[in-house]
């Protein structure tokens, strides 16, 4: 089943919308935020003048993918695929939820690592179930992607004060298994 026009649009679209948001956030508080010692969260955080920099486009970015994703989740082929899907889409549930439960609410740490920990283990199943169906090469791409990503991100973690590198880290691994598994998704 095709993806409509408008889904493939929003997978194109969300990752530039959270970059912008994201890096427009850092440019306007660079004045106190540090790559080192702090969290991409602390852009948002409560009672922060311009929280809404980041934090609207996160919630944006959020509903983009799942929108996008719904559309993948037509064009999946088994049920490893499906429930792969299903777990991204829940990771970017928890996406919205870091905008609506910015740093300095209760909730925040709970959906970050939601984000974080649901997105990445959907996506890893989603490029299994690719490799079931015959895509090895998405399949060794994405099991060598993911456990490269959480080896650095362990290595950051524990070497930086702040949580901003592994969030990165994080951040651009899934953007770059997006890129990579796009065109065939959306074809």
């Amino acid at each position: 089943m095709p993806m409509r026009q408008s889904q493939i649009w929003a997978g194109l679209i969300a990752p530039l919308i959270a970059y912008s948001g994201i890096l427009t956030a850092i440019y306007v508080n660079r004045s106190w935020w540090r790559l080192t010692d702090n969290a991409i969260s602390d852009l948002g955080k409560v009672g922060l003048q311009y929280n809404w920099l980041l934090n609207v486009p996160l919630i944006l970015t959020a509903v983009l993918t799942i929108y996008y994703a719904v559309g993948m989740l037509g064009r999946a082929r088994n049920k490893v695929e499906k429930a792969g899907i299903l777990a991204m889409i829940a990771g970017f549930v928890f996406l919205a939820l870091i905008g609506i439960f910015p740093e300095g609410t209760s909730p925040h740490y709970y959906v970050s690592w939601g984000f974080f920990l649901t997105t990445g283990v959907g996506l890893l199943m989603v490029g299994v179930g690719m490799g079931i169906e015959g895509d090895r090469k998405i399949l060794y791409f994405t099991v060598t992607l993911f456990i490269l990503a959480w080896i650095l991100a362990i290595w950051a973690m524990r070497t930086f004060k702040g949580v901003a590198i592994p969030e990165f880290i994080g951040a651009i691994a899934m953007t770059i298994w997006h890129c990579a598994v796009f065109s065939r998704i959306a074809s």
